[in-house]
């Protein structure tokens, strides 16, 4: 027995380890109750936002807090206060990796919200999530290199050169040709040496981990998930990026992928799920299950989760605006109060200086209308304060 495994060529073993087979049959007996549930509260949420006032506000808040959510799943606490400042690039103190990270998940989350549906599951859509601008490694490997050639070079008579006289002309002539020659030759080394030199530092990436492979058969996965209801067909997209693992330091894009299919599915069209923050509420021992029935129950669970907390979410932040917009009666038309009530609603902490750059005004100005508008100070702080609607 052990020499007939021995025989099995180390492609084969790495595709075994490497596959990922949807249960068949559906394991329906456990997975349809939270399935029903997914279903109903995502469509409750999507439904409520696509007429809500606050949609666009709801978005931009809920993009920070699944950011946060993320790096809580891997076991790193970043403050949501922080997050925020160091998007508008205000810092209170040097931004720490994990501050980092989490600002990577917020720019990829809000890519994937203003593109179109269908774009961030196509080829170029996950090229250029990764990293790579549209192109795979192939594509980057077969593209020619563009070399200019001395007969593209200006005319222009280098400086301190006298006028050639009909005697000197081949001589210049050889000599800008032996130039030429010798940048394209450079060129071609310069070039050649790159591609040689790996693209990364072993130290930190494994060289032997196919990038290229593992998301071909991810993606083919999501195209057997066709047949599937939406809901189940993202939490079996979740799920089989966990397992293939296709990103070697980029485990948190499969979540938002799985969002992006029920975008994609006309599930959540008025928003992008935030299943990051879903699976934060899932405890922790019943997060990771051995069996794939269990493993897709607790994803559906997932998504219902996010969608019943972005319900409550958006009650509670279309109170807080309807009550604060009755302060606004009887003020100027140039008041720049209704404005601050806009930017406030879509952030979940705002400071001084972040609403004097958003209304063009001095910070001072921007504390004199918050008192007026009556927001509550977040921090609890004398100095770098910051309010906001919570």
């Amino acid at each position: 027995m052990l020499a007939s495994v021995s025989t099995i060529p180390v492609k084969v073993i790495k595709a075994l380890l490497k596959a990922y087979d949807i249960p068949d049959p559906l394991p329906w007996s456990q997975i349809a109750g939270p399935l029903a549930a997914a279903e109903d509260a995502l469509a409750r949420l999507d439904e409520r936002l696509a007429k809500s006032p606050i949609r666009d506000g709801w978005a931009a808040r809920t993009h920070f807090t699944d950011a946060c959510a993320s790096l809580w799943l891997e076991g790193e606490l970043v403050h949501l206060d922080d997050l925020v400042l160091h998007d508008a690039g205000m810092d209170v103190r040097a931004p720490t990796h994990e501050l980092t990270r989490a600002h990577a998940v917020l720019r990829v989350r809000r890519r994937i919200a203003e593109a179109k549906p269908e774009w961030a599951l196509s080829a170029a859509g996950l090229a250029g999530l990764r990293g790579r601008g549209g192109r795979s490694r192939k594509d980057e490997e077969d593209q020619p290199v563009t070399v200019v050639d001395g007969d593209d070079a200006t005319d222009t008579e280098p400086v301190g050169r006298a006028p050639a006289d009909e005697r000197m002309a081949d001589v210049f002539a050889a000599v800008d040709a032996a130039i030429a020659q010798a940048d394209r030759t450079l060129a071609g080394e310069a070039v050649t040496r790159a591609r040689r030199t790996p693209e990364r530092d072993p130290l930190v990436y494994d060289l032997d981990w196919d990038e290229d492979e593992r998301l071909d058969a991810w993606r083919a996965v999501i195209a057997d998930t066709r047949a599937l209801p939406p809901t189940l067909a993202a939490a079996v997209a979740a799920d089989a990026w966990s397992a293939l693992e296709p990103l070697q330091h980029t485990p948190w894009l499969g979540q938002l992928l799985a969002a992006s299919l029920l975008r994609e599915r006309g599930k959540a069209r008025a928003h992008l799920p935030c299943l990051h923050d879903g699976l934060r509420g899932i405890p922790r021992e019943r997060r990771r299950p051995r069996d794939s029935a269990g493993r897709l129950g607790v994803q559906l669970e997932a998504i219902a989760a996010a969608a019943e907390a972005g319900l409550r979410d958006h009650d509670r932040w279309l109170t807080a605006r309807t009550l604060l917009a009755r302060k606004l009666a009887g003020r100027r038309s140039t008041s720049r109060l209704p404005a601050l009530l806009d930017y406030v609603l879509t952030r979940p902490i705002v400071s001084a200086g972040m609403i004097a750059e958003e209304l063009r005004i001095t910070q001072r100005a921007a504390q004199d209308l918050v008192a007026e508008l009556g927001l509550r100070e977040a921090t609890g702080r004398g100095r770098y304060r910051a309010w906001g609607i919570l």
